[in-house]
């Protein structure tokens, strides 16, 4: 029983002297403290949407700061264009057109895990865009300059909060697969839905900085 008693004592003496040696360590850190391992990358994705129910090609950049390995914040652009391939009438005309545009902003970047080979982060983008109807039939068809003359066009604000696969390939590059959902302000267009924009997109995305 004493024995006993002794160990204990021994133990919770031991884990005491321990909590005060990590207490009297302890500081305070922040995201710029010597403490962090901190990095960047630059990145580019493909990716597939839809426009008003028609196949699209989304293409982007983006560059983020590391505060470690916990948070990205940084910049972020996206094109995008789509052939919606449907007819309207004006003036007793048909027209086909393209759909294309671009937007960008603040990109804001949750990890989780991020020291593990594989992991999940949760990129938010928040900015703006533009975009514009493009008749496919122009003066020239076969002259690619004249092929596309704009018909319309409109500016939105952009939210995008998506949730990617992140897999560590080496020390300086990754790469990762995700899905985002764009949401937009109202888009006034020719003949075109005033939430035309919104959709989900479906993404792979390389990255290269140091992790």
């Amino acid at each position: 029983m004493k024995r006993t008693a002794l160990l204990m004592i021994f133990a919770v003496g031991t884990l005491l002297s321990h909590a005060q040696d990590n207490y009297s360590n302890d500081q305070v850190q922040t995201l710029f403290s010597k403490n962090q391992s901190n990095g960047f990358y630059g990145a580019f994705s493909f990716g597939y949407s839809q426009l008003d129910g028609k196949d699209a090609a989304v293409y982007g950049v983006r560059g983020a700061f590391i505060f470690d390995h916990a948070l990205a914040i940084g910049l972020g652009g996206y094109g995008f264009i789509n052939d919606l391939d449907y007819h309207s009438h004006y003036n007793n005309q048909i027209f086909d057109y393209t759909l294309a545009g671009a937007y960008g902003g603040l990109l804001i970047e949750p990890i989780i895990g991020g020291r593990n080979p594989v992991h999940v982060s949760f990129p938010i983008l928040v900015g703006v865009g533009g975009a514009a109807l493009l008749d496919d039939y122009g003066p020239h068809y076969w002259d690619y300059d004249d092929r596309f003359e704009e018909v319309d066009h409109d500016f939105f604000l952009v939210v995008e909060p998506g949730i990617e696969l992140e897999a560590n390939l080496t020390k300086w590059f990754r790469t990762a697969a995700g899905v985002s959902y764009r949401y937009t302000s109202k888009v006034d267009l020719f003949a075109t839905d005033e939430d035309v924009l919104r959709g989900f997109v479906f993404n792979l995305t390389f990255k290269f900085g140091r992790f």
